[in-house]
């Protein structure tokens, strides 16, 4: 089945096309979840009776089998009723041969959502979602999109930034959207008189806190240092700043980090801060720090920190627990 970025999906729901089946596939939560509500949104727009016709189901302890009684479901009074399925990378037997036999045969007054961060392409059920549903890419993005998403996202709040400014709140925040957006939103409330944000706003509601992140959380990381790794982050932590947001500070820094190390061996030290916003008397620490990263080291960790962010969205647990059970496994 054809595979959309999250802008030709936007695309093809404005021109009215709407598949039966949809795969939501990437790291990235927020483009998942803003997906998801733009294809209910076209499915049920007509809907008198919304919350009758749409229901969501997490299959980490089953559910299979309602999910697809749900699916197989006239709408009521509606021409279509909205599934939304997650959680659905460990299932029992059972509920994979109820979940393939639904895919061979899905219900057409019923679109069906599924959305995860990653498909274990051995298992049937995977290759069965990848030929029969209209995937959607929702990838971790890069920093030079992350600013063209925080800029956009300023406009729509009648509030603007210069060029270089957003890149520091990037270089500071990362690229996890949803994160960004949270501490957009801290910087929107700050210049509502003014309308502008100021190096002044970013350095006072972010700058302290993220830096001490960027730089030291993830240095110790790599360089496997457990003691020093959790001092930080049990200072970050008396900050105030959300474990949530943390993981996504950690995962913007090891994505750049991946980044980094390939235009590095590519194309050499000085394009990579063509890519990657970086202060100058920084420049040095950071490649030391690309350096010292391998790249199996970096796809292991994005592996482990997305189960981390699954777990805290999924409340399995703490959200402060999962996070330091992260550091320690990521310094480990």
């Amino acid at each position: 089945m054809p595979s959309l970025t999250p802008q030709q999906l936007a695309a093809s729901l404005r021109e009215g096309r709407l598949a039966p089946l949809y795969l939501l596939l990437g790291e990235e939560t927020y483009l998942r979840e803003h997906a998801a509500q733009a294809i209910a949104e076209a499915a049920l727009k007509d809907s008198l009776l919304r919350e009758f016709n749409e229901s969501r189901f997490s299959l980490l302890s089953g559910g299979a089998l309602d999910a697809v009684a749900a699916a197989e479901q006239f709408p009521m009074m509606s021409e279509r009723r909205v599934v939304y399925v997650q959680d659905f990378a460990k299932l029992r037997e059972s509920d994979e041969v109820a979940l393939k036999r639904y895919l061979e045969n899905p219900v057409a007054t019923t679109v069906v959502i599924f959305s995860t961060a990653d498909l274990d392409k051995r298992r049937t059920l995977a290759k069965g979602l990848l030929e029969r549903c209209t995937v959607v890419e929702c990838h971790a993005i890069s920093d030079a999109d992350a600013r063209r998403w925080a800029k956009d996202y300023l406009r729509s709040q009648k509030v603007a930034a210069d060029e270089p400014l957003l890149g520091e709140i990037v270089a500071l925040v990362g690229t996890d959207i949803q994160t960004l957006q949270s501490e957009l939103d801290k910087l929107v409330t700050a210049a509502l008189d003014s309308k502008r944000i100021t190096p002044e706003m970013v350095d006072s509601l972010i700058g302290r806190s993220r830096e001490l992140s960027n730089f030291a959380l993830t240095d110790h990381l790599i360089a496997r240092n457990r003691k020093k790794a959790l001092e930080v982050l049990y200072r970050l932590l008396q900050d105030d700043v959300e474990p949530l947001l943390l993981i996504g500070l950690i995962a913007g820094n090891y994505h750049r980090l991946a980044l980094a190390k390939d235009i590095l061996k590519r194309r050499g030290r000085q394009d990579v801060f063509k890519v990657i916003r970086m202060p100058y008397n920084r420049q040095s620490e950071y490649l030391a720090m690309v350096q010292r990263s391998s790249e199996a080291e970096l796809a292991r960790g994005l592996q482990k920190i997305a189960a981390a962010d699954l777990a805290i969205k999924t409340s399995i647990g703490t959200p402060r627990l999962q996070l330091e059970i992260l550091v320690c496994e990521l310094a480990g």
